[in-house]
């Protein structure tokens, strides 16, 4: 296997400064806790099914706004997590402490103003993005919503504390406090949907509730002063301008490049509002198999940020860039046999879900386009590009997305659903095309070597 995954010329023993037994420890961990997560959101799915297509059609537009919010704090927890890991490699532990207790600051202040506008504003934009809906879909979207914004500041405390605890390359942590997490909110879900029958209500309430328990959780263990790298009270409620500068140096760019990508996936679902009920759901439905198969690379990118950050820190460009190679060609044999996996599991995930026959086509046509793009091309448009952002490239992340999924993918996803009638499929073509192109630039600029010049500590 070292012979597939090793790239030439093999870096020096003493440089390697993550095992395969290292990277295994850690990559095995948080795709267990991806997978953990995804379960919930079938599950989630498939019970707001059998409260009827219009809930799971509401529930589905409104968690592509819901999502920005989680990608803005994920953001703001990955621009820590970047330069924890830095200063980890650089040997810095004072610099680590207040790099982690500033990401906690920065992350509660962003939720609670993520909260208030949401609350304020919230039942309008739902109003102006899905005017087309019918009333049983949109006050679907509306209660959703207005309930989950309550979990913003758990969410954006989870995350930090979480993208600390990996930036140590402690992952077991975060998957037994996310399992605790997802328990929680598949009994209340069960609960909420069977037992009170309170529809899209009765999904968020649970979801809200765990994240608050998962923050807790893990705020509590960031404190521990055994670890490389705790927070201190202090560090988190005074803010550090220039360490606070360091982190929004890497966090705002990805806030902008996420956020920028979520809200072109807004604007595709008010286009895919148009399409029908049964299209609708079937898109809900199909994303939530398309994360289960992207899952792979989604575990692999915050390895990219620990090891090529860390390997940044120490101020070694060449073992970054041996890494990158290395953990790319894995990311690569991972993807392909977990897509195939979980098409062999489709058949067997569908009949589970209450929807009409049509929707099931949609489905299964949309599932093989992700899957077989996702396999083969998202390696390098999605971990690859996590590599990058580790080294402290984000500018070029940003403009590159702007151009691919803002612009391109934009485009041809009108183009294809809308101007020649394809529906969701189209947009499923415009994503994977997207892919494509991201997934080039990526290579292209990680050819160049002009990553390697960029410093972020």
């Amino acid at each position: 296997m070292d012979r597939v995954l090793n790239p030439k010329p093999i870096l020096p023993t003493d440089r390697q400064i993550f095992s395969n037994r290292a990277l295994k420890a850690m990559i095995v961990p948080l795709l267990i806790e991806q997978l953990l997560q995804l379960v919930v959101g079938i599950a989630d799915t498939m019970m707001v099914s059998y409260a009827g297509e219009a809930t799971v059609s509401g529930v589905s537009l409104d968690t592509m706004i819901y999502t920005i919010f989680i990608y803005l704090f994920t953001a703001v927890a990955t621009g820590a997590a970047v330069i924890v890991s830095q200063y980890i490699g650089r040997g810095d532990k004072p610099n680590a402490n207040l790099a982690a207790s500033q990401g906690f600051h920065i992350a509660g202040v962003t939720s609670l103003i993520c909260l208030v506008l949401t609350l304020l504003f919230g039942n309008a934009v739902l109003a102006r993005l899905y005017a087309q809906v019918d009333g049983e879909v949109m006050s679907a979207c509306q209660i959703y919503l207005r309930i989950v914004a309550l979990s913003f500041p758990a969410n954006a405390i989870y995350n930090a504390g979480a993208a600390l605890y990996r930036s140590m390359g402690k992952t077991r942590a975060t998957m037994f406090v996310s399992a605790g997490m997802n328990l929680l909110n598949v009994v209340g879900n069960a609960i909420g949907v069977f037992v009170l029958k309170a529809g899209a209500a009765g999904v968020a309430w649970p979801t809200t509730i765990s994240w608050y328990f998962a923050a807790v959780i893990m705020t509590a263990l960031c404190f521990n002063k055994k670890n490389d790298v705790s927070v201190r009270l202090q560090d988190i409620f005074g803010l550090k301008r220039d360490m606070a500068g360091r982190i929004l140096h890497i966090a705002l760019p990805n806030a902008a490049e996420q956020v920028l990508f979520q809200l072109a996936k807004v604007v595709l679902g008010s286009l895919i509002a148009t399409f029908g009920t049964s299209q609708i759901a079937a898109n809900g439905i199909g994303q939530t198999l398309w994360s289960l198969a992207a899952c792979m690379c989604t575990s692999m990118s915050p390895v990219f940020i620990t090891v090529v950050g860390q390997c940044m820190g120490a101020g070694d460009t060449d073992a970054a860039a041996w890494y990158m190679r290395k953990l790319t060609r894995l990311s690569l044999l991972l993807s392909s046999l977990w897509n195939a996996l979980v098409l062999l599991l489709v058949p067997i995930i569908l009949p589970l879900y209450a929807v009409t026959a049509e929707t099931r086509h949609y489905i299964w046509v949309i599932v093989i386009i992700h899957n077989s793009f996702a396999a083969l091309v998202q390696p390098f448009a999605l971990p690859l590009s996590s590599g990058l952002r580790a080294a402290g490239d984000v500018q070029f992340s940003l403009w590159s997305s702007l151009l691919c999924t803002v612009v391109f993918r934009t485009a041809l996803s009108f183009a294809l659903g809308l101007w020649l009638n394809m529906g969701i499929v189209g947009i499923a073509w415009a994503m994977v095309l997207d892919w494509c192109l991201k997934a080039a630039l990526d290579v292209l600029r990680f050819r160049s070597n002009k990553w390697k010049n960029k410093r972020v500590i």
